[in-house]
């Protein structure tokens, strides 16, 4: 089967339960053994980027590329935050223009702010996450995070416009994915900056995922 050849309905299933697996492996090895973590980690992320390529090829060619650029950009941040050493601003910059990818996808679909409602509500989240960041945040990191945070917010915005503008499976779950994205986020960025807690790991990574394959699956016609 091509990469452009319309894949039979039960085929997204199967990249699922492999995506899943690899995710489950991924956040076991965070916890019990690492090198499962440095190894199925990217992975799982560079699962979904092929599970688009070979199953997207009936959605608008532009949306499908800027997917695929978001997700391997999403993949180089995934290898920078588990790296030795301080790689966190690399894995910020790598994700950020995996947002900027999706972002462009989202804008081709509908037009920016088109609906006011979902930018006024991830505004106000986005404010909220930054107040609790923001005594806790390295003077150096300060305007990194504020930058990504607002484009992570638009994203996710952006998708739920997309979704009010043309509510059909696609539209809905890229809005999502959207979501879960920045619960992820979020979460990450409380147990690093602000409150640590035991779960992160978990929470974090399982988010991540849903969020990174129900933007994959999005990659689909809109009817």
């Amino acid at each position: 089967m091509t990469a452009n050849t319309q894949a039979p309905a039960s085929a997204p299933r199967v990249w699922i339960g492999a995506i899943a697996l690899c995710a489950i492996l991924a956040i076991a090895g965070a916890y019990f053994a690492p090198w499962l973590h440095y190894l199925f980690k990217p992975f799982t992320t560079l699962l979904i980027a092929v599970m688009v390529w070979r199953h997207g090829g009936d959605a608008e060619p532009g949306y499908r590329r800027a997917i695929l650029i978001g997700l391997l950009l999403s993949t180089c941040g995934d290898v920078f935050l588990m790296l030795p050493g301080d790689w966190f601003v690399f894995g910020l910059g790598s994700f950020l223009c995996a947002h900027l990818a999706y972002l462009a996808g989202l804008c081709g679909r509908a037009r920016l702010f088109a609906v006011m409602w979902p930018s006024l509500a991830y505004a106000a989240l986005a404010a909220g996450v930054l107040a609790i960041l923001w005594p806790h945040l390295p003077g150096a990191l300060r305007v990194p995070v504020i930058v990504y945070v607002v484009v992570l917010a638009t994203m996710a915005a952006q998708a739920a416009v997309v979704w009010r503008r043309w509510p059909v499976p696609a539209t809905a779950l890229a809005a999502l994915g959207g979501a879960f994205f920045v619960a992820s986020d979020a979460t990450l960025a409380i147990d690093r900056f602000a409150a640590p807690f035991g779960a992160a790991s978990l929470v974090v990574l399982a988010t991540y995922w849903i969020a990174q394959t129900l933007i994959g699956l999005s990659v689909r016609r809109l009817s």
